[in-house]
């Protein structure tokens, strides 16, 4: 865990991911994409992207990459394509259930998403997953790999 700390009004102190676990209003979260948001994975301290895509009525969270290359977003910071219901890696044409994160075409083929935990509360979406921290809305800031490549597939 991060040592980052907020004084709270009893005097106590808590750790700063205590505090800030909402991601966004459930009503912020597209009903044809994705809404993209940056974690920070509490081991390592390295940001992570993660997205929030609806299905059938519910909301699910998986971290932003395609299981066949990871260092390919899913989420390219527009919103990921999706076609019925499934998401798709428009790098390598692979398709994900956007329920379950299965991967049911493309060259990963019987893998699956990274999901991360949440919550609905009153409306909004809250990070329940202990291993991460919310950081922000958005892609990471400086990310310093190269997150793309060039594809022909065209949706």
């Amino acid at each position: 865990m991060l040592s980052k700390t907020v004084c709270t009004r009893d005097g106590y102190r808590l750790p700063m991911a205590a505090t800030n676990r909402r991601i966004a209003a459930v009503d912020d979260v597209p009903t044809d994409s994705t809404y993209l948001f940056t974690l920070r994975e509490d081991e390592s301290g390295e940001e992570r992207e993660a997205i929030l895509v609806r299905s059938d009525g519910e909301l699910h969270a998986w971290l932003n990459y395609c299981q066949h290359y990871t260092n390919i977003n899913i989420d390219k910071g527009s919103g990921a394509e999706m076609r019925n219901g499934e998401l798709i890696c428009t790098n390598h044409g692979a398709y994900f259930e956007s329920d379950s994160g299965y991967c049911n075409h493309g060259p990963c083929k019987g893998a699956y998403l990274n999901e991360i935990d949440i919550s609905i509360e009153d409306g909004d979406v809250s990070l329940t997953d202990d291993d991460y921290d919310y950081v922000r809305d958005g892609p990471i800031e400086t990310d310093e790999t190269e997150r793309e490549s060039k594809s022909n597939y065209k949706f």
